[in-house]
């Protein structure tokens, strides 16, 4: 499954990838996330790998990120792997103009056991979930301008 969803937010772009670069800014707008912990490679680089654990409800995810492409102030992409999901993500940050910064993130899920079921089920959900972590980042972002 490949979706996008994109947001607009009333920072210039350098401060949205400041903010956005962050690992300590992760927990102030993603409530969810427990910890982030560096596995290998060298930090916030290419091929460096993290352990993210989240807390959504009742369940425990834990979820593996792997950097593929950092090249800010224009894209930063990674891969998300947990049990039965695998998830590319392709952040794109575009300069409206300078006060104005557009996020667009590209999507594709791929799902196996339950998660395939779930995903067939339910895609919308997995989509409205993306949109609400740019939404919380937006809230987080320009109140901390």
């Amino acid at each position: 499954m490949k979706y996008n969803v994109e947001i607009t937010i009333n920072l210039p772009r350098t401060k949205v990838i400041e903010l956005f670069d962050s690992t300590d800014n992760l927990k102030k707008w993603q409530p969810g996330l427990i910890s982030f912990d560096h596995v290998s490679g060298t930090p916030g680089e290419v091929g460096a790998k993290s352990k993210l654990h989240y807390r959504m409800g009742k369940r425990d995810i834990e979820m593996i990120e792997t950097i593929t492409v950092k090249n800010l102030p224009d894209e930063f992409s990674g891969t998300y792997e947990a049990k039965g999901v695998w998830n590319e993500v392709k952040n794109f940050f575009y300069e409206v103009d300078e006060q104005t910064t557009k996020w667009v993130s590209e999507n594709e899920f791929r799902c196996s056991g339950f998660m395939k079921i779930f995903i067939f089920l339910m895609p919308g959900s997995f989509k409205k979930e993306t949109q609400k972590y740019l939404e919380q980042f937006k809230v987080f972002a320009e109140g901390n301008s």
